[in-house]
């Protein structure tokens, strides 16, 4: 399982967003990326943090960030929850987990004593090389792009 740390190269993936699409990290270059790792589709944290998102996305956009939500659900969970929540921004699919654990956010929880594993909910800012230039893994579900915005400033 990867450590990343700011300043290091994200590693870059290729897998299906919730249209059926294959998206590349690569596809971004030369933009900004807010690369968001959430547990589930349609759960109250992530409906509210990816509503967050979507209720900035237009100022994010405008200031040349591109918005990338990601879990291990699949293609249809993505685009039930995309459609629900009207989210303007792409939901990449990890079902096979190699984002997540490229990413080192596959990790062992523990729920009222019963261990599992899941994706810790993390944010990657990648900058327009490539570059991993912030990690946020206390995220403030309900404010996660303003903690975004505050870090760039």
């Amino acid at each position: 399982m990867a450590t990343l740390t700011e300043g290091t190269k994200a590693p870059d993936f290729t897998a299906k967003n919730q249209n059926g699409e294959t998206v590349s990290l690569a596809d971004y270059k030369g933009k900004t990326v807010i690369l968001y790792f959430y547990p589930k589709d349609d759960t109250p944290g992530c409906t509210a943090e990816a509503c967050d998102f979507r209720d900035n996305y237009q100022f994010l956009s405008g200031q040349g960030y591109e918005v990338i939500g990601v879990s291990v659900d699949d293609e249809k969970s993505h685009k039930k929850f995309e459609t629900k929540y009207n989210l303007p921004f792409t939901l990449i699919a990890d079902t096979d987990h190699n984002i997540v654990e490229a990413y080192g956010v596959w990790v062992e929880k523990n729920m009222y004593g019963k261990k599992y594993m899941g994706v810790a909910r993390t944010t990657f800012i990648i900058d327009a090389e490539g570059t991993i230039s912030k990690i946020i893994e206390k995220v403030d579900t309900k404010n996660s792009s303003q903690q975004v915005l505050d870090l760039l400033k």
